[in-house]
């Protein structure tokens, strides 16, 4: 039987604990067999000061994970052509674990505008997706509210972002209630985001 592996996707700039929260909850409480933390690439077209160098970002993923047997690092996407797509991604996925079973992880807002993705009927066409509860404007577009490839968890809603945890410590704010420990070590020893 094929590995059923849910697919989290995030700049995790930096991961904290309510990726954590979310990624354990979901994979304790549905029938993924782990999730795979897959993080987003710099995109070169787009100049973003604050974003860490992927490789700094994939070990604080990885650091955390040391932790978590179920919760794997991914830094599948640095290898691919930028800019790069979810389909594209996933179709790469496919083709190089084929005895895993793919599923995508999002949060409700971005579920409001899956609509404007490249491809994304090629994605509701060839998998599942599980959607978790955020606080969002908007509305549902009409066919995502009863799909049959997207179910809708109950999982906690923790509203942390990264940006106001990078903002805090440049302020020199004590931020390690937000991040997993090995998480605040490494931003420490490195002084990221001062």
């Amino acid at each position: 039987m094929n590995k059923k592996v849910g697919l989290f996707f995030g700049t995790f700039n930096p991961i904290h604990i309510g990726h954590l929260i979310l990624a354990n909850h979901l994979v304790q409480y549905s029938s993924l067999d782990e999730i795979w933390l897959v993080v987003t690439p710099h995109n070169p077209h787009k100049k973003k000061k604050s974003l860490l160098d992927n490789n700094h970002r994939y070990d604080m993923v990885w650091n955390l994970c040391e932790d978590y047997p179920l919760l794997k690092p991914s830094n599948i996407e640095f290898g691919l052509p930028q800019p790069n797509y979810t389909v594209k991604t996933l179709a790469h996925l496919e083709e190089k674990f084929k005895k895993h079973d793919f599923t995508l992880i999002m949060g409700e807002d971005n579920l409001k505008s899956f609509h404007k993705w490249k491809n994304y009927e090629v994605i509701l066409e060839r998998y599942n997706i599980i959607v978790y509860p955020r606080f969002s404007e908007g509305d549902m577009h009409p066919q995502f509210l009863d799909h049959p490839k997207i179910t809708k968890v109950d999982a906690p809603k923790i509203e942390i972002s990264s940006t106001f945890i990078r903002k805090a410590i440049k302020e020199g704010k004590d931020v390690r209630p937000l991040l997993p420990e090995k998480v605040w070590r490494y931003i420490d020893q490195m002084g990221f985001y001062r």
